[in-house]
């Protein structure tokens, strides 16, 4: 606002003088004062999730289906004492198992078409677990996990899984799924080392699976059947070498994961007299989920 004040003596020459102060506002019209400064707010920050995690489980899902007549059939295979022919069909009735034809026996049901009698791990469970390891695939990817291993855990998993199954049923590890394990995760780690310029990552994966492989041998070459199995120790060339890779705790957080879960699960078999202190379990699932775990905590 302007006001004009007169001159001496009332004439003219009078000087204007601005008033500065806050000014009354049109009706329909914002204040000026009102208005706010600052950054504007980024597009696309409406506060709504993300939907990555969304689009990333319909692939995991039908990759799930995909893949899993291919682990019931490898565990189907494998599941069979040591020393023993593969097995090729149905145990009831003979009828033949294959890719060929791989429903219902290689089906999440498990059953053989022509007597409907059980083929291989129980209904849906192959399948259960093949689901989870690709949710944890999803999971460390969408964490942003560092070091570039993920291609090596996905191959892992998918010789892994199997193998555990295997030795849940017959109490072994075949090397025909540990040693590919092994040797492609030890690859693929390698790989990804060639994208680092620091090699202890790669250095340490070597040091771990080669040191763990050694002491669980070595508790074989000791301790006989009271020790690790060499089965055992052939997964752990692969598992080492993982849980290595991210560092010292995780390799060490992996086994007390591990141990861990064997001591509770032998505590409660146990207690509810389904085993005896003298029982020997299978300890490849227990190095599947210790592993698994400390990957998720460590991410």
């Amino acid at each position: 606002m302007r006001v004009r004040l007169p001159g001496p003596g009332g004439g003219h020459g009078g000087v204007d003088v601005a008033l500065t102060g806050p000014s009354a506002a049109v009706p329909g019209q914002e204040d000026p004062s009102d208005r706010r400064t600052g950054p504007a707010e980024p597009a696309g920050s409406s506060g709504a999730p993300p939907r990555a995690a969304g689009r990333a489980w319909f692939p995991a899902l039908l990759a799930t289906v995909a893949v899993g007549p291919l682990l019931r059939l490898v565990v189907l295979r494998h599941a069979v004492p040591s020393g023993t022919a593969s097995r090729t069909g149905c145990d009831a009735c003979g009828a033949p198992v294959g890719l060929t034809r791989p429903w219902p026996a290689l089906g999440p049901a498990g059953r053989c078409g022509r007597c409907r009698a059980r083929v291989g791990p129980p209904p849906g469970t192959v399948e259960l677990a093949a689901l989870a390891g690709l949710a944890t695939v999803v999971l460390l990817a969408l964490a942003s996990l560092p070091g570039g291993a993920l291609p090596a855990l996905a191959w892992w998993l998918g010789w892994t899984i199997p193998a555990v199954f295997v030795d849940l049923a017959v109490h072994r590890l075949p090397d025909r799924l540990t040693l590919p394990a092994a040797a492609g995760t030890w690859l693929l780690l390698a790989v990804a080392a060639l994208g680092d310029p620091e090699p202890g990552p790669w250095l340490r994966a070597v040091t771990a699976g080669a040191g763990l492989a050694l002491l669980f041998a070595g508790s074989t070459l000791l301790l006989g059947r009271r020790g690790f199995g060499l089965g055992d120790a052939k997964l752990a060339l692969s598992v080492g070498a993982l849980l290595g890779w991210y560092g010292w705790p995780v390799l060490l957080l992996g086994l007390l994961l591990a141990f861990g879960l064997s001591a509770l699960v032998s505590l409660g078999l146990l207690a509810a007299r389904r085993a005896r202190w003298s029982t020997h379990l299978p300890f490849g699932p227990f190095l599947l989920l210790g592993t698994v775990g400390a990957l998720l905590l460590a991410a």
